[in-house]
């Protein structure tokens, strides 16, 4: 008789992904056992856990969760409690050292600079530093963003040195609006012109296992960087993703990263392929429902199945994963300014656009909501399929048409 798996999950309270990835463990049949910052709506128990208060609340875990087989962070700002968790387990795990640097950019780019890992130049500016000399060394148009921050907040173009001066304000503004401590220090990396494209993947003994590859074809050239079109398979040539996926795979050894899920962001320059950065997680947001792998499994299932030790469904070789069974993509819908969000009108109109599969508004009406670089969140997500990426392309861009964000 096999013995039911048992999974040990770590939830933060603000995250998109506990109800997926508990609906992948009910598919796969395993014993959850969650922990958590906050209320969650399950039904079940749930440990006390916070990710800023790591000692305690790893003896917690230790001392009530019993006996399972892995330790999985459904988000970000679980990473670390995870991995210092699954270490105490004696369970596999990424070193707390190599999370901690995937998680601060600034040690991402020192890592990958130091195993020559292909990345844009860039200056590290300490609080009180000039941001005009480290832009004008690092060479017009730059990036300046922050070290700590995700989902492209905290991140500007600067076309000249005063555009430098007024990013870094704007975002030492952001910094002190998410608590961030005064001395944090400020990235200002080389732009790099070219398609980008993400990674995702699962490393096992630090091998990357490819499970899709996402092309950004609306990703814009600044001075923001919202995330909003994303289709995969990719487009591009063979040659080309499959050195993208060799310099992904070494920027994650480079960190130290062993197991577990990746994302990678890189753009493909006129010196090929080069990091933007990387995570030890799945792609956010909801972004993961716009992939669904050959037998129905969901990433996270894949991403409970790597933690578990067992085969990766999606498994393939790196120039061409297997990935989904179709084409298929999201549309992550971005906050165009700043107010009240009232409605979005039109989801009836654009969901009946041929090849669109779903339309989740992930803000409810009456909340204040703000554009990158200031803000943190996305209106909502567009899922389409089809029977090539051009036509997934299509249509999440006219079902996007189709929608009217009304903001007071």
């Amino acid at each position: 008789m096999t013995t039911q798996a048992r999974v040990l999950l770590l939830v933060p309270a603000r995250t998109y992904r506990a109800a997926d990835f508990i609906l992948a463990a009910e598919r796969m049949g395993l014993d959850l056992v969650v922990a958590s910052d906050g209320a969650l709506p399950l039904g079940r128990a749930v440990i006390p856990a916070r990710s800023a208060d790591l000692d305690a609340s790893a003896r917690r875990i230790l001392a009530r969760a019993g006996s399972v087989d892995a330790v999985v962070a459904a988000d970000t700002p679980m990473l670390v409690l995870a991995a210092t968790v699954a270490g105490a387990m004696g369970l596999p795990h990424n070193p707390v050292d190599a999370v901690r640097a995937a998680l601060d950019k600034s040690a991402q780019r020192q890592r990958w600079a130091a195993a020559d890992v292909s990345q844009p130049s860039f200056r590290l500016v300490p609080a009180g530093d000039s941001i005009r000399q480290a832009a004008t060394a690092v060479g017009f148009p730059c990036v300046v963003k922050a070290v700590s921050l995700s989902a492209s907040q905290g991140v500007l173009r600067a076309d000249d040195p005063a555009g430098a001066v007024e990013a870094a304000r704007r975002i030492r503004q952001v910094l002190d609006e998410a608590e961030r401590p005064a001395a944090e220090p400020l990235l200002v990396e080389e732009y790099l012109p070219g398609p980008e494209l993400s990674i995702d993947g699962v490393l096992t003994a630090g091998d990357l296992t490819v499970t899709a590859v996402f092309d950004k074809p609306g990703m814009p050239d600044g001075p923001t960087f919202e995330e909003t079109l994303l289709v995969t398979p990719s487009r591009l040539a063979a040659g080309t993703l499959a050195a993208a996926v060799r310099v992904a795979a070494d920027a994650a050894r480079a960190l130290g990263l062993c197991t577990g899920p990746v994302h990678a962001e890189l753009r493909i320059c006129d010196r090929g392929p080069a990091m933007l950065e990387l995570a030890p997680r799945s792609i956010g947001g909801l972004c993961s429902r716009a992939l669904r792998f050959p037998g129905g499994a969901s990433l996270e299932e894949i991403v409970l199945a790597n933690a578990l030790g067992r085969p990766v469904p999606a498994a393939a070789g790196p120039a061409r994963p297997a990935g989904p069974a179709r084409p298929a993509g999201v549309f992550m819908l971005p906050v165009p300014r700043p107010g009240t969000l009232r409605a979005v009108e039109g989801k009836a109109d654009a969901l009946a656009v041929p090849g669109v599969t779903g339309l989740t508004i992930t803000i409810p009406p009456g909340q204040q909501v703000r554009p990158l670089p200031d803000g943190d969140r996305y209106l909502g997500f567009v899922f389409a399929e089809a029977d090539t990426p051009a036509g997934v392309e299509h249509a999440l861009t006219a079902a996007v048409a189709r929608l009217r964000v009304v903001i007071q």
